[in-house]
């Protein structure tokens, strides 16, 4: 009996002891008189069986087909085992199978299919969502086994819209700085620039090292590649200090690391070329359909790319190079003599732009000026040093040597000098000849 049935079976037994009057048990089991006279007459009648509610152990008018639930849970085991109720039920309805997400989740439950998840966290202030569309856009990389063995491991770069919700996402084979910046150029193109990129404190967006004389006095920080481009094309980079701080697309990742990896084995997709097409074609705009919500402001915050603005020129590797005497900049292992035609910019000994785009096509700048300039085939090859002759072994004339000679007598005190006349016995002799 439930606990409503047992307080009323209590009230019931002090008014068969005529301790109370069935008026007072009306008020006490909260009903009319004459309700409580038909629960009276039921009880004198049948006792306390009669308090329990009649459709106690009866199936549901509204409940399924016992057919149906057979056929859910079949087609259930046989192509959605690992899948979620909500997305299972989805599936099913594909499939012509149309039950509700809770009554899927109650047939699982009782068949062991499905067991409760309770997560304890730590407590966290709710962040509200931005008010505009495209006023803070969050971006990360999503590292996980997408083909589950098919294919190789890849990392799915995804941005979520702040305000709506919005997710773009493109597959990768590494999370690297060129991939951030295939990602954001392809929002750019299909949305606009967003006002600010919410992004985590990878060394793809931080630069640690402490800056220099020049970036001081320019009253500029060290900046990373991508931090570069952000910053000319007036991009806030905001760097959160943990995981839960951008949860939208941290929830994102999840969502899709359940949703997409069996979307895609249902399609039997097993590479990241073919993802990336069905990704673009048909999953994302169901997600967007079914996830995106609507923005408290229906203005939308995106910029233009403008007029004369490449983004491939922004979003690419730059480094300053030094011109040497001959006109050469050098530039990973390669070597780029510059055209004559600019000699009138005296450019040897001054620093240039490089810059190379996602394309690996090469551009080099200076003063904002792209300059001509062709590849050298190899480098010059360099003269070998003469070789170093270590002699520390004493050295003595031979006998024919002119030293030994009489025009070229040999010095004092060597072996041959001892048979020679001095220098001063030779002058004793001519005073001797002249007297």
């Amino acid at each position: 009996m439930s606990v409503k049935e047992r307080r009323r079976l209590e009230i019931l037994s002090r008014v068969r002891e005529k301790k109370l009057s069935l008026s007072e048990a009306s008020r006490l089991m909260k009903v009319s008189v004459r309700q409580a006279r038909r629960i009276w007459k039921i009880f004198q009648k049948e006792g306390d069986a009669g308090l329990a509610h009649k459709l106690r152990g009866k199936a549901s008018n509204h409940a399924r087909d016992s057919k149906l639930r057979r056929a859910v849970l079949k087609r259930y085991r046989e192509r959605y085992q690992d899948f979620g109720p909500t997305l299972a039920a989805e599936k099913l309805a594909e499939d012509g199978y149309a039950v509700g997400r809770e009554t899927l989740w109650r047939w699982l439950l009782a068949e062991g299919l499905w067991a409760r998840r309770r997560r304890v966290k730590a407590h966290r202030s709710r962040r509200e969502r931005r008010t505009c569309l495209g006023e803070m856009t969050q971006m990360d990389g999503s590292h996980h086994d997408w083909f589950e063995g098919r294919g190789p491991w890849c990392v799915l770069m995804v941005m979520v819209d702040d305000a709506t919700g919005r997710t773009y996402v493109q597959f990768f084979e590494s999370e690297t700085t060129a991939a951030a910046f295939e990602i954001f150029g392809g929002y750019a193109r299909k949305y606009g620039l967003p006002l600010s990129l919410y992004v985590d404190r990878d060394s793809i967006y931080r630069c640690d090292r402490q800056s220099t004389v020049d970036e001081e006095l320019q009253g500029d920080g060290p900046a990373t590649q991508f931090g570069r481009a952000m910053k000319r094309l007036d991009v806030e980079l905001i760097m959160a200090h943990s995981p839960q701080a951008k949860g939208r697309v941290e929830r994102m990742n999840g969502t899709l690391q359940d949703r997409l990896v069996k979307e895609m084995r249902l399609a039997g997709i097993s590479d990241i070329a073919s993802a990336n097409v069905f990704v673009a074609a048909v999953f994302l705009p169901a997600l967007n359909r079914r996830f995106m919500v609507k923005a408290r402001s229906e203005a939308d915050m995106h910029r233009g790319i403008g007029r004369g603005v490449r983004l491939d020129e922004i979003l690419c590797y730059e480094q300053k190079r030094k011109v040497s005497n001959d006109w050469c900049v050098s530039w990973r292992n390669r070597i780029f003599q510059l055209d004559r035609r600019h000699e009138a910019m005296g450019l040897a000994g001054q620093e240039v732009i490089v810059r190379e785009k996602l394309d690996g096509m090469i551009q080099l700048l200076s003063r904002g000026h792209k300059l001509h300039w062709i590849e050298l085939g190899e480098r010059p090859s360099r003269q070998a040093a003469k070789p170093v002759i270590e002699n520390n072994a004493p050295w003595k004339p031979a006998a024919a040597h002119p030293w030994r000679s009489s025009a070229c007598p040999p010095r004092s005190g060597s072996a041959a000098g001892a048979a020679a006349p001095t220098r001063g016995g030779q002058a004793e002799e001519k005073t001797k000849k002249q007297g």
